[in-house]
């Protein structure tokens, strides 16, 4: 999967899962401030992200998921492994 799927999968997810328009999410939106995530959120995409690639996130890689980019960042290096 290239990053631009990856991308497209990602912001689909956020999207339903935050209920913002997939046309407002960009590699730059904060998850927290941009998209209006609270903790809650937070910890749902992550069992969203970790369901839907079959990968487990470590508590260190979870804390630098702060933006869109650090999300894909992080799956493009997981799914190499």
């Amino acid at each position: 999967m290239n990053r631009e799927e990856l991308f497209k999968k990602v912001a689909e997810m956020i999207s339903e899962k935050l209920n913002v328009p997939i046309e407002d999410i960009d590699e730059d939106s904060h998850i927290i401030e941009d998209l209006g995530a609270d903790s809650l959120d937070a910890f749902d995409l992550v069992m969203i992200i970790e369901d839907e690639f079959g990968i487990k996130l470590e508590d260190d890689e979870i804390e630098r998921m702060l933006t869109v980019k650090d999300i894909l960042d992080l799956l493009m290096e997981k799914i190499k492994e």
